[in-house]
């Protein structure tokens, strides 16, 4: 018994190593049989290690280890403060963002910006209200949940986003998959038109302006973005693996079982600028909804295009995001995520000067995404003109993603971003949408705790020379000065922005410490 105990391991090892020297695939494996298997082990969990063992707080990517903790501890309620000073190497950080606080302001916060209650945090302009579409309406929010689809993501993990939108009474985009049932538990929709046209297409894969009526009278859809790109792949179209289909997938997106989904990489819809605001204009009449576009920054011929149709005034998108390239949850190849289209802090500037210079930034309402959802990106993305803020990864963390980065092969450790049913079961809805909803308060309430600060009372009114870029200690220059950036320019309009005051003193957010000036003026 005890020599069949000893040799069953030593046959096995020998199997093995026969195995490792007759196959020719892997040379590490033919030189050293069985030892090599232990290389490939430790290669295949280097990820974590360096997670948890190896990386410091801010050497990992695309999020720290004090990024994502502040996430954890937003999305539990609990404190977001931290102790000690700043372990930030800031003498030798390229681009950190300084913040400069005013010592005297009109404007102060109220005691109760430091608890936990819901704060009102509308932006500061009427989404859709400029072209004077019939369902024009300014958000709750000025953050927003961005566009991940049914299919990418889980269904329990998108109705937690769903749910916790609602709870926290913020737009949350559909993504280009089509609308789910798991979208439709309480939040209102911003719904995502990609280049397949999932949800509103015709038997031939082209865009059916009836079908996406028919949906919009039917479900909680308060605005329409037409996708043109993406960060995560810019010019290349939607990916979603065969790994994550499920019957109810396909079904959704009239695809078929066993095969990648491969969106287009650009829109049959329309060919140039005149047929995109054709459509939008189709879109609008027929729904009344606010209108926009959704698109990573490459080439800016497109967008000065864009600015000069929407001049006369009789045709133009209401809203724009852009997406930063640094990529986001979907899967694309590491060149396109890496290497295509402009970082955030590079290609917003680009197209907002664009339309500043063609007097248009009172008539769009701008938003951003690509890493927003941490507060000092996105008071640099205030700064520069962004209205509302789109979240995607952090949401994704505060409803249990680990940052395994395997959103890509459907083995999503956490079950958030897979369809393997065993993974699926990790998630709750109703749990995890409190952590959602607690994530998005805890971001707003620390946005206006520094627009305080700055000595304004909402984040839009947070301007361009409010904030520095460093290079290291050895000097730092204004988002103003570095991107070329007039005076007016990054704020809202003189109206909106006295609206959007008035809006923060009567709800109690903010308050006027000048006794001079008349209360809500």
């Amino acid at each position: 018994m005890r020599k069949w105990l000893l040799g069953a391991p030593l046959a096995a090892l020998a199997a093995v190593a026969a195995a490792d020297l007759r196959q020719t695939r892997y040379p590490i494996l033919r030189t050293f049989p069985i030892l090599g298997h232990a290389r490939m082990a430790l290669t295949s969990i280097g990820p974590e290690l360096r997670q948890y063992i190896v990386a410091g707080n801010d050497e990992e990517r695309p999020f720290t280890r004090n990024q994502r903790d502040w996430v954890y501890e937003s999305a539990e309620g609990r404190a977001t403060t931290f102790g000690f000073g700043t372990d930030n190497d800031v003498e030798f950080l390229e681009g950190y963002p300084l913040v400069k606080q005013r010592t005297f302001s009109d404007v102060s916060l109220s005691a109760h910006i430091h608890s936990g209650e819901f704060l009102p945090t509308p932006p500061a302009k009427i989404l859709g209200g400029a072209r004077g579409r019939a369902r024009a309406f300014r958000p709750d929010s000025f953050v927003t949940i961005s566009g991940m689809s049914y299919g990418a993501l889980s269904a329990p993990a998108v109705e937690a986003l769903n749910r916790g939108a609602a709870l926290a009474g913020a737009l949350h985009n559909t993504g280009e998959g089509g609308l789910s049932p798991y979208h439709q538990n309480g939040a209102d929709l911003i719904y995502q038109i990609g280049t397949a046209y999932f949800g509103c297409r015709d038997a031939d894969g082209r865009f059916d302006i009836d079908k996406l009526v028919a949906v919009t009278e039917k479900n909680p859809i308060r605005a329409i973005e037409i996708k043109l790109s993406q960060g995560a792949k810019p010019g290349l179209g939607g990916l979603l693996p065969a790994a994550k289909l499920t019957e109810e997938v396909s079904q959704l997106r009239g695809i078929p079982m066993g095969e990648d989904c491969a969106s287009p990489s650009r829109h049959t819809a329309f060919h140039d600028v005149d047929s995109l605001l054709d459509l939008v204009e189709d879109i609008a009449d027929r729904t009344g909804l606010p209108v926009g576009i959704k698109s990573a920054v490459g080439d800016t011929g497109f967008w000065e295009d864009l600015a000069d149709a929407m001049i006369p005034r009789e045709r133009g998108v209401d809203f724009i995001t852009i997406d930063g390239g640094e990529g986001g949850t979907g899967a694309g190849p590491l060149v396109f995520s890496d290497a295509v289209s402009l970082p955030f802090r590079l290609g917003f500037p680009r197209v907002y000067s664009i339309f500043a210079e063609a007097g248009l930034t009172d008539d769009v309402v701008f938003m951003g995404s690509g890493k927003l959802g941490i507060p000092e990106n996105a008071v640099v993305a205030f700064a520069l003109g962004v209205d509302m803020i789109n979240v995607a990864r952090e949401p994704m963390l505060s409803v249990g993603c680990i940052q395994a980065q395997q959103c890509h092969t459907g083995g999503c450790p956490t079950g958030v971003a897979t369809q393997n049913p065993w993974l699926v079961r990790g998630v709750d809805p109703t749990s995890m949408a409190e952590r959602c909803a607690n994530y998005i308060r805890s971001l707003r309430r620390e946005l206006i705790k520094v627009a305080g600060a700055v000595g304004v009372p909402h984040p839009s009114l947070i301007g361009p020379t409010d904030v520095e870029l460093a290079r290291g200690t050895r000097d730092s220059t204004t988002l103003a000065e570095i991107y070329g950036y007039q005076d007016d320019w990054g704020l809202p309009g003189e109206a909106d922005a006295e609206v959007i005051t008035e809006i923060m003193v009567a709800n109690g957010v903010a308050e006027y410490i000048d006794a001079a000036r008349p209360p809500g003026v």
